[in-house]
């Protein structure tokens, strides 16, 4: 253990334009969740951890009732999840997990930016095969030891436990103990988790790269302006890549 993989986190946007975009994805989780398996998040798993995830983001408490609201209407739309796979400038393998109401204006706009910035949009396991899925669990680190919070889990699931210090939009540092698991362990960590009364920030499947491409500067800037793109498209909730 102690492999630490941190996605890159060098992006153009401001910060305040990535909360709003963390609160449209994460009440589209909502309400996709909300579908799914009704409106109680005391027997809705997928809505406990979208609702979890939001406290997370600081999304405020009336956009997430307002979004479980929303949901249960029968005039609130239908969102598909797709995924899609390509790659950028230099062999970058690039997935685009996506929820839409609309797949053909969806496909076309990700062609698009593949297209426009010198990537190409493949086809379904093109790039995926690139990626491993994960449980990725963020906590606050205050009262926890990393040391022994890894052996504590190694039994539920385990595969990697590693601090991290982000910065929020006021510019101040937060440190957080990050916790990732196996794709199928993901239900028996978050549960012991919340046994244990871990400070959850977030609970995430995240795709994590099987090996990474180094890139100068010059590269690596080609490449985070496909991935500026696709991140700002609305119906785009996650982008995955191989950059180192």
């Amino acid at each position: 253990m102690g492999r630490a993989f941190e996605f890159r986190k060098g992006r153009k946007m401001k910060r305040w334009d990535r909360m709003s975009k963390d609160f449209t994805r994460i009440g589209k989780e909502i309400v996709m969740a909300v579908k799914e398996g009704g409106p109680n998040p005391d027997s809705n798993a997928r809505l406990r951890t979208a609702i979890q995830n939001g406290k997370g983001v600081n999304m405020p408490k009336d956009r997430v009732d307002a979004a479980i609201k929303r949901a249960s209407s029968r005039e609130e739309k239908d969102y598909q999840e797709v995924v899609y796979e390509g790659y950028g400038p230099h062999g970058v393998a690039i997935v685009v997990e996506t929820a839409t109401d609309n797949p053909t204006r969806t496909v076309s706009n990700v062609r698009l930016y593949f297209n426009r910035n010198s990537g190409a949009l493949g086809t379904a396991g093109s790039s995926d095969y690139t990626f491993t899925r994960k449980g990725v669990f963020k906590l606050a680190a205050e009262g926890l030891d990393r040391d022994e919070l890894e052996l504590e889990l190694i039994d539920v699931g385990a595969e990697d436990v590693y601090e991290t210090t982000e910065e929020d939009e006021h510019g101040g540092e937060h440190h957080y103990i990050v916790v990732e698991t196996a794709f199928t362990d993901f239900g028996q960590m978050q549960q012991a988790l919340g046994t244990k009364g871990a400070n959850v920030v977030s609970a995430t499947l995240q795709r994590v790269p099987n090996t990474t491409v180094s890139l100068n500067d010059e590269q690596a800037e080609e490449v985070e302006k496909l991935i500026d793109k696709l991140e700002e498209d609305e119906d785009v909730q996650a982008v995955y890549h191989t950059m180192g």
